[in-house]
């Protein structure tokens, strides 16, 4: 099996999902989630998300479709399609699972995994976090990681749009 089918097939469905966490949990690892658009990967999302790893020994990534980044971002939105933000999440070493959801939010999804750890960045306080509830009532945690300042997609689509 190539490199590339091998991180094709971390990118599932939530059906694909659930033999996998039963897998992860039978051996007791901790199960961590995070979310995102992902749009344009860049060294603020590798740090969030390599952190986010280290607090367990499984990560999942919940990436927005296409549909769902242009409800929140606007039509010029996402620059990449969600076949390709899932794919590069996806050939990350520390990321295991990779589910797309087009909900407003990752509720259901959330709802679904029971993760062990939810994991967003400190620009949202823990308990305002979707999901906050689900992961509390399992007795799980809610951790927010400080974000790399002057890293975000809409600076780097500005500077790519204004040429400097």
């Amino acid at each position: 099996m190539s490199h590339l089918e091998r991180i094709g097939k971390k990118v599932l469905d939530i059906n694909q999902l659930k033999p996998l966490l039963e897998q992860w949990r039978f051996f007791g690892k901790k199960v961590v989630f995070t979310n995102g658009c992902f749009d344009l990967l860049h060294l603020g999302h590798l740090d969030y998300l390599s952190k986010a790893a280290d607090l367990g020994d499984v990560l999942i990534i919940g990436v927005n479709t296409d549909a769902s980044v242009r409800r929140i971002k606007g039509p010029s939105r996402p620059v990449n399609d969600e076949k390709s933000r899932a794919m590069l999440l996806a050939g990350l070493q520390f990321v295991d699972a990779v589910v797309l959801f087009d909900e407003p939010t990752p509720k259901e999804i959330i709802d679904f995994i029971q993760p062990d750890v939810l994991v967003k960045g400190d620009d949202y306080k823990a308990e305002d976090i979707v999901g906050y509830d689900t992961v509390m009532a399992k007795g799980g945690k809610v951790e927010t990681i400080r974000l790399v300042e002057g890293y975000s997609t809409t600076r780097i689509i500005n500077r790519i749009l204004q040429g400097t």
